[in-house]
């Protein structure tokens, strides 16, 4: 009977041992992983990174993580030579294939997102305009309202606006209403809808180029394109998916 006891508390020792030093290797790799995604996607700021599922020093025998999420505040999205921060960057990998010491991660496949607030969007639209929230209706659609003086709006664009037509433009506020899109590159696009009707004839073109907007964001892993918007009171949180996604490496 005392050789069973003393056998159980080993067995629980080695058990409390093993999972110390799981959790111990997973914070390791954790931080080490961080670093490099840091270096590797050329980011201002260190992730945080979670390994998932237990036990971990299994996994990486395998070769194989069964899952990763990725954190990141503090990042740069710009628009026009604006710069301004998104709220936060997140991705979710799964099916993560490692080689060596985590030199390179591959994930079968991978959810991303990017936060911003109004206030960051407006910081990057074309001086003199502002986002705000569109309303239940329109922001299930994706969409957000954009508005500004029609004269500095012009202006802003670069759009030059001959002294008889500024009179008629003096006071008149543009109000539209503008759906996010994805662009090439990995950008995401403003795109206005529709443009309102203006005192002076001719200048729908030239209105359209001061609205219309693309957003350059970093610090998603290459190979998550973002592919659609869900706005809400606060801002816009841009998602996307992508396989055989590169996470360090």
């Amino acid at each position: 009977m005392r050789a069973l006891r003393i056998s159980m508390i080993t067995v629980v020792v080695l058990g409390i041992l093993f999972v110390a030093a799981d959790r111990i290797a997973v914070m390791i790799a954790e931080s080490e992983a961080a670093d490099r995604i840091r270096s590797t996607q050329g980011l201002s700021a260190t992730p945080e990174v979670s390994i998932k599922g237990f036990p971990f020093l299994t996994q990486v025998a395998g070769k194989h993580l069964e899952a990763v999420d990725i954190s990141v505040s503090g990042l740069d999205a710009s628009a026009g030579g604006h710069t301004v921060e998104v709220s936060e960057v997140r991705a979710e990998l799964v099916d993560v294939e490692i080689a060596g010491n985590f030199t390179t991660a591959v994930a079968g496949r991978a959810e991303g997102s990017a936060r911003i607030s109004y206030e960051d969007l407006t910081k990057a639209a074309p001086k003199g305009a502002t986002v705000t929230y569109a309303g239940p209706e329109r922001a299930a659609k994706g969409q957000v309202k954009i508005a500004g003086p029609a004269l500095q709006l012009l202006k802003s664009a670069g759009i030059e606006v001959p002294e008889t037509v500024r009179g008629m433009l003096s006071g008149e506020e543009i109000v539209v209403h503008s759906t996010v899109e994805p662009a090439e590159g990995g950008a995401v696009r403003l795109k206005a809808d529709s443009l309102p009707d203006v005192p002076v004839p001719g200048y729908d073109g030239q209105l359209r180029q001061a609205v219309d907007y693309e957003m350059q964001i970093d610090g998603l892993p290459a190979g998550i394109r973002l592919d659609r918007a869900k706005a809400s009171e606060t801002g816009l949180t841009f998602l996307g998916t992508g396989r055989d996604v590169s996470l360090v490496g």
